[in-house]
């Protein structure tokens, strides 16, 4: 099935092909992402108006929506310019004015005439102690007020679209939804109580009463499910094409490896232990390894990432890891190099920095294999880099590296595996929407030795305190960053910038003490900087986020964040992870300045509370939603319609197993519910997971 089938036909045409809609008003829906029928079957209502009839308006509280039947008393023309124009009403209890601004006579008279009776419906409110309804939503006669349902749902707008047309529109794309074949598994069906697909459809877009509105209804729950199924599905086309993507079985006798652990003072955790296994048996086998290898700061993700490289050059092959930045690609080098030598390893770098015979003769070195391990940053991909053997490809942060990316590093060797690692631990769910295709393996124990970080807060009154504390610190030879939010002074924003703070400490603490990073400085000048401060030259070290990943130096054991409640969670958590890495006791102190926000005062306690990553990274999900959390410019996530990450997570961990079972048992996706499976893909605009369904 390579074209679209033909019972979804309907739902693909044009807009205007729904009641009410001319191209004009199609080109408004285009603002809200609508572009045809499907389109609306999938835009469900966000609230509703509680239209059932009342006896009289005497009572209803200011606000309420209130429908009643009338008696047309009297008309009352604007008598001047901009005065409103009122039509009186008698509902049996109590008499009340309609109020229209602009009104065209002519049209109040026959839709109002004195004498009829009417049922009108909409918002009351009271003035002057009268009752009066601006604007009713609906005039109707007395035998059309069938039209006017109990419980009205209401939809999201944008500029020319009315709620009626937009009702008007979604009742008729959902009388064109077909039934379709079943591609949920029965047995989860009849577990959740679930209703078929076209049931779903009318049951949330006929909401009966507010509760009909909670993502957690069945009809909600399925559809929000079947977002969920076609992703994954998605995903596990892509993860069963890429294993059919041969690769290298790449297997070591385990030399190297030994003469590592020998030389570390200390034995790798049980969840490094488990890593390690994980990926041998991948690097192992004849399909190329794509794995995910998340560990919270500190984690010993490193070591873990070495084992790997050992075990391809243990092979006869080489290995590659790439960071995002020189900073951090020159601290893999350090934390690599006394370990590789232990191992008569050769390891090298190579960033944009290499020039002219320098970069030459390390090119040709690793095209005749001289180097075993390559550290570099982005400058790997460059054309003229070439491995004698590349058995496997480590990617450092991967959000900061597009999926293209990926593969491009990946083709640099045949069938080279791929490994990446994040020290952003990411909730369950969004790891599964983003990372679906690769198998993950969690580092969620510390490695012995890491002190624990006293996590205080302080008012940015206490300014004064703040850095005498620093000043004995220094005294004491030991080392502290200084993070502010932003790098100059801005005339909007009241938080102090970088530079104003680094001029303050340096004057506080002399020339030559303080050290300033931030984002807008040349990369030369950034690394000059970086470089005074883990050789020691410079004590305090005032910065942005640039040094929010990676950085290592074990005598920093003060982190000072400056307005830490406009940082989010996760990077709170980030900075935090900076100090700690000696054997110094190392404190973070967050500065807020008063009044805070609710959240901002609950982001702060969560990190006083716990250092676990992942607690942190789901508590940061709950409080700030699915795309800030990774960043919505570089998400790589999915836009879904109906579920929510948030509150939805365990539905995506089913929606995994299921579409990877089922993909187990129909990898053509030819019998019923593949075919049916097939039927959602298309629904949902997976034209990509379609073309990789083997054909036959």
């Amino acid at each position: 099935m390579s074209t679209r089938p033909d019972i979804l036909f309907p739902l693909f045409a044009g807009l205007d092909s729904l009641d009410g809609i001319g191209p004009k008003t199609a080109a408004h829906f285009a603002n809200i992402h609508v572009e045809k029928p499907r389109d609306l079957l999938f835009l469900l209502p966000y609230s509703g108006t509680d239209r059932r009839m009342r006896d009289t308006v005497a009572g209803v509280p200011a606000g309420e929506v209130a429908t009643v039947t009338v008696t047309v008393k009297r008309h009352s023309p604007a008598r001047a310019r901009g005065r409103p124009y009122r039509v009186f009403v008698d509902d049996g209890q109590i008499e009340f004015p309609l109020v229209f601004f602009h009104a065209n006579d002519r049209y109040l008279t026959a839709q109002l005439p004195e004498g009829a009776r009417r049922v009108i419906s909409g918002k009351l409110e009271w003035f002057d102690g009268t009752p009066q309804i601006v604007h009713p939503d609906h005039i109707l006669e007395p035998d059309a007020v069938d039209g006017l349902p109990d419980y009205e749902p209401v939809y999201p707008l944008t500029a020319g679209v009315t709620q009626k047309v937009m009702a008007r529109a979604v009742r008729h794309a959902v009388r064109l939804a077909p039934d379709l074949a079943e591609w949920i598994d029965p047995s989860l069906m009849r577990r959740e109580g679930w209703p078929s697909w076209a049931d779903a459809l009318h049951q949330a877009h006929s909401p009966q009463a507010t509760g009909d509105l909670s993502p957690e209804t069945p009809a909600r729950q399925r559809l929000a499910y079947d977002e969920l199924f076609a992703h994954q599905l998605t995903l596990a086309l892509a993860r069963a094409d890429q294993r059919r993507a041969t690769g290298k079985p790449t297997v070591g006798d385990g030399t190297l490896r030994d003469k590592v652990l020998k030389s570390l003072p200390f034995a790798p955790t049980g969840a490094q232990t488990r890593a390690i296994g994980e990926i041998t048996a991948d690097l192992a086998a004849p399909y190329r390894m794509n794995r995910l290898l998340q560990g919270d700061v500190g984690s010993g993700k490193t070591l873990v990432a070495l084992m790997a490289l050992l075990t391809a050059v243990e092979a006869g092959g080489q290995g590659v890891m790439m960071a995002p930045t020189e900073i951090l690609a020159r601290q893999h080098l350090d934390s690599i190099l006394p370990l590789a030598e232990a191992a008569g390893v050769v390891v090298a770098v190579l960033t944009g920095r290499d020039k002219g015979k320098e970069r030459q003769s390390k090119l040709a070195a690793l095209a005749r294999g001289d180097i075993h391990i390559l550290i570099g940053t982005h400058a790997v991909f460059q054309k003229d880099v070439e491995f004698r053997d590349l058995r496997l490809a480590i990617i450092d942060e991967q959000h900061r590296f597009g999926v293209a990316q990926r593969m491009e590093l990946a083709a640099k060797g045949q069938g080279a595996h791929i490994l990446v690692m994040t020290a952003t631990p990411i909730p369950r769910s969004l790891s599964l929407a983003q990372y679906g295709d690769m198998d993950v393996s969690i580092l969620d124990q510390k490695p012995p030795g890491r002190t624990p970080v006293k996590t205080a807060l302080v008012s940015t009154a206490r300014m004064e305190e703040v850095v005498a504390h620093l000043r004995g610190a220094i005294d004491g030879g030991r080392q502290a960053y200084w993070v502010c939010p932003l790098v100059e002074e801005s005339e909007v924003m009241d938080m102090t910038a970088a530079q104003d703070r680094f001029v303050h400490l340096r004057a506080v603490f002399g020339e030559g003490v303080v050290g300033l990073v931030h984002g807008q400085m040349a990369d030369a000048e950034k690394d000059a900087a970086m470089a005074d401060f883990v050789a020691g030259r410079t004590k305090v070290l005032v910065a942005t986020t640039v040094i929010e990943v990676g950085v290592n130096v074990p005598n920093a054991s003060i982190m000072v964040i400056e307005r830490a409640e406009h940082f989010g969670l996760a990077q709170l958590h980030q900075l935090r992870g900076r100090v700690g890495r000696g054997d110094a006791a190392s404190t973070c102190l967050l500065m807020y300045q008063s009044p805070m926000s609710e959240t901002g005062r609950r982001r702060l306690e969560i990190l006083r509370e716990t250092e676990d990553g992942f607690r942190i990274s789901e508590e940061d999900l709950a409080m700030r939603g699915a795309g800030d959390v990774i960043g919505t410019a570089q998400s790589g996530l999915p836009r879904f319609r109906i579920a929510d990450l948030e509150r939805q997570a365990n539905l995506m961990a089913t929606a995994q197993t299921d579409a990877r079972a089922l993909l187990h048992t129909d990898p053509d996706l030819t019998g019923d519910r593949g075919r049916a499976a097939r039927v959602l893909l298309w629904l949902m605009e997976r034209d990509r997971a379609i073309k990789l369904i083997k054909v036959g």
